[in-house]
């Protein structure tokens, strides 16, 4: 009780947590923007650059064109004809001779620009290599001291008599790296200002969606172990938050159901250990106050030893359960005949069923072998026999039958009485440990609510499964599927399961 107490005990979130979460989410929203302008900016630097560069080709391919209808070349001469009364071709000549070479087929330079020296003349090699390309012309790109780009065409003109010459014209992309650079200044200068205004909004954001964990927190914090039947409220919003809160609810409500067993239990432990405690403390002091002979003596300690044996059995049983649920308890599996097994348990009931005046009789079948533990099947049996002639007033019947189902593969165990019955609001949680059905029929028959629980047990680690279906009034019958021996090992053979018929009102449980 201790631990449970721990668990929900009221403790204050430190809200340095809940800050810190808020923190973690800002500075994650924040990075996650940073990181996408940062990208964005590169991309869209990127995509400046290349569509300025590819107007200025384009614009370099017409001052190409341009240029090879106003050069000529006689005489191993470049002559630019033109007319110089026209100042805009006089211009576009001028423009044109701005950043040009051209040179004969053996790298003599006849004409150069300041320009094009600046950023360097091509050596023989590069001419003949330009000269002998297939292609008329190709663009590079070329840089001068101060490292300024240039887009350079190069490629081969004829003269007059038909003879190819090296001829080269080009474009400064200084503007491109101008407007380029101010861009991207501008861009990054403007980018920490953006980051900030994010972080802001990422801290109210946060702020936002942590206050219904902050709400539900609080509210959590009210939930203690005495008083796990609070529930927090949904939020309505169907969202992950909701179906947390309503899993927690859950949580609780189970929790709850479980303290209540536990203080349920308390109580009938203590009642039942308490009636053997006091009869072997009276024995005891009758025989140390009163007895006189051996004979009283002995009276005495045998009564006294039958109280410690019931004592005995409750804590055998407990302890024996408590073993099952934690998986100590080890099967020894074994071909066993539960037909054969019914009888001999049922012939061990048949002095307590006459002594109640119950009539009890077995229906059995052969050929219903089984794999399982003796002990514990016996265990089954005994437990479900038990309960039926305890709940089955003077004058009643109990009958246990055994045989085969109707799919291959699986026996049948049932065990019918005409019994006080068990109310369908208490049917689904029978087999719960420490559950007892509060009734007036039923409280005056003295358990535990353990033998339904190691019944379900048993059938589970058998692979089974157990029904039961009741009528107040009318009687229980409580029945076991268990898979034959050549069966229990095939997958296949269990996964067949036999079709129970019920009538109206009974109501299938399957551990």
């Amino acid at each position: 009780m201790a631990r449970f107490t721990r668990v929900f005990g009221v403790r204050k979130l430190p809200v340095q947590k809940m800050r810190g979460l808020r923190v973690r989410l800002t500075l994650s929203f924040v990075l996650f923007f940073s990181i996408l302008m940062v990208a964005i900016g590169l991309f869209y630097r990127k995509t400046l650059e290349y569509d300025m560069e590819a107007d200025m080709r384009a614009a370099l391919e017409e001052e190409w064109g341009a240029a090879k209808g106003y050069l000529r070349i006689e005489n191993q001469q470049p002559i630019w004809v033109a007319d110089r009364t026209d100042p805009e071709e006089n211009f576009i000549v001028a423009r044109l001779r701005h950043i040009d070479l051209v040179a004969d087929a053996n790298g003599e330079v006849l004409e150069v620009s300041d320009t094009y020296r600046s950023i360097g003349i091509d050596s023989r090699d590069e001419i003949r290599r330009i000269l002998s390309l297939s292609e008329p012309s190709e663009i590079h790109k070329r840089w001068d001291s101060e490292g300024v780009a240039y887009l350079i065409k190069a490629g081969r003109t004829l003269d007059d008599k038909g003879r190819p010459y090296f001829f080269a014209i080009g474009r400064s992309l200084e503007s491109v790296q101008s407007t380029v650079h101010d861009f991207t200044r501008l861009y990054f200068a403007v980018l920490p200002g953006l980051i900030i205004l994010s972080g802001g909004l990422g801290w109210l954001l946060a702020g936002r969606a942590i206050r219904p964990v902050n709400d539900v927190a609080q509210a959590a914090q009210a939930i203690t172990g005495s008083n796990l039947s609070l529930q927090i409220p949904l939020r309505g919003a169907g969202d992950e938050l909701d179906h947390l809160i309503d899993s927690f609810n859950r949580m609780t409500a189970r929790l709850d159901e479980s303290f209540e067993q536990t203080r349920r239990f308390s109580t009938d432990v203590s009642h039942e250990l308490r009636t053997p405690l006091t009869a072997i403390r009276g024995q005891l002091e009758v025989g140390l106050l009163t007895a006189q002979t051996p004979e009283q003596y002995r009276e005495a300690m045998l009564n006294a030893l039958e109280d410690v044996e019931k004592l005995s059995s409750i804590v055998r049983a407990l302890l024996l359960l408590s073993q099952a649920e934690s998986g100590q308890l080890v099967l020894q599996k074994t071909p066993l005949d539960l037909a054969a097994m019914a009888e001999d348990v049922a012939d061990q009931f048949q002095i307590p069923a006459e002594e109640k005046h119950v009539a009890l009789s077995t229906e059995v079948r052969s050929g219903a072998l089984i794999s399982g533990d003796h002990t514990q099947i016996e265990r089954l049996l005994s437990n479900l026999l038990s309960n039926a002639i305890k709940y089955t007033p003077a004058g009643g019947t109990v009958r246990v039958r055994v045989d085969l189902a109707d799919s291959s593969g699986w026996a049948r165990l049932a065990v019918e009485d005409t019994g006080v019955g068990i109310p369908a609001e208490n049917l689904p949680r029978i087999f719960d440990r420490f559950y007892r059905v509060r009734s007036a029929d039923t409280s005056v028959v003295p358990g535990l609510g353990l033998g339904l629980s190691f019944v379900a047990w048993i059938v589970q680690v058998h692979g089974g499964r157990i029904e039961v279906a009741s009528t107040p009034g009318e009687g229980t019958r409580f029945t076991v599927l268990l898979p034959l021996a050549e069966s229990a090992g095939d997958p296949a053979a269990r996964e067949r399961e036999p079709a129970l018929h019920l009538e109206d009102g009974e109501l299938p449980l399957s551990t």
